[in-house]
């Protein structure tokens, strides 16, 4: 599959949950991740994403290629975290990179099949990212995240939905990311494409904590995982879905 063609396959189904599998925050549940990527695919998010900060290369790379079977028979997107040599050798469907990560021309370069998303902050890194043609762009953070040590200013709602009129405009879906929760989620339904959930989508700390969940309490976890899941993704699935223009 061509990068373009890839594109135009994220035109059409980029609606709803981007649900991200933070490797790091699960360690501190004491969560597998391919559980809760399970827990996650059973609801059909929109998108996947593996963020594994601290964790090796090889690591990454053997979680990829676990999770890489298991969205594409749920006709899940699985997007990679800062590496696309990583996500070519897994057989991801998407790379995603932020502003001091590599250039969208040299992830080009280096993986030609991958679709590319881009993170940006403000209306200007929005309209650069939008000139080169990305699978998608984020935009935020929206509200105030915990999820970054060292997260960039919030943008606000009013700033996401003039966002979206540019990358609608475009013809490149846009995610809402940063500090999105079910409670604050109904309010960017008809602001963004999809929303970006990490925190929001783990049970709270003391539910599972570094000692691993197991039997009954892991069931009874995950299955709280599947519930916020389908929360966000059924805000999404109960309005109309935009129709975008064919690249």
């Amino acid at each position: 599959m061509t990068e373009r063609q890839g594109v135009g396959y994220v035109l059409a189904r980029m609606r709803g949950l981007y649900a991200i599998v933070d490797a790091g925050a699960l360690d501190v549940r004491g969560l597998d991740p391919l559980a809760f990527a399970a827990a996650l695919l059973s609801v059909s998010p929109v998108a996947l994403q593996l963020r594994a900060k601290n964790v090796s290369a090889r690591e990454t790379l053997a979680l990829l290629r676990e999770l890489a079977p298991m969205c594409h028979r749920t006709g899940v997107l699985l997007v990679a975290n800062d590496r696309p040599d990583l996500a070519l050798m897994a057989g991801c469907d998407l790379v995603h990179v932020g502003q001091d990560d590599m250039p969208i021309d040299r992830v080009r370069r280096i993986a030609p099949g991958l679709g590319v998303g881009v993170s940006t902050h403000t209306l200007e890194q929005l309209d650069a990212a939008l000139a080169a043609r990305p699978a998608y762009v984020a935009f935020g953070p929206v509200f105030q995240t915990t999820t970054k040590a060292y997260p960039d200013p919030v943008v606000g709602v009013p700033a996401l939905k003039t966002a979206y009129a540019r990358a609608q405009a475009a013809g490149v879906p846009l995610v809402a990311i940063g500090g999105i929760t079910r409670e604050r989620a109904p309010s960017l339904v008809t602001a963004a494409d999809a929303i970006a959930v990490v925190a929001d989508l783990l049970p709270p700390t003391g539910e599972a904590d570094a000692a691993p969940p197991a039997g009954q309490v892991l069931q009874q976890v995950l299955q709280e995982v599947t519930a916020r899941a389908r929360a966000l993704r059924d805000l999404f699935t109960q309005a109309p879905t935009r129709v975008l223009a064919a690249l």
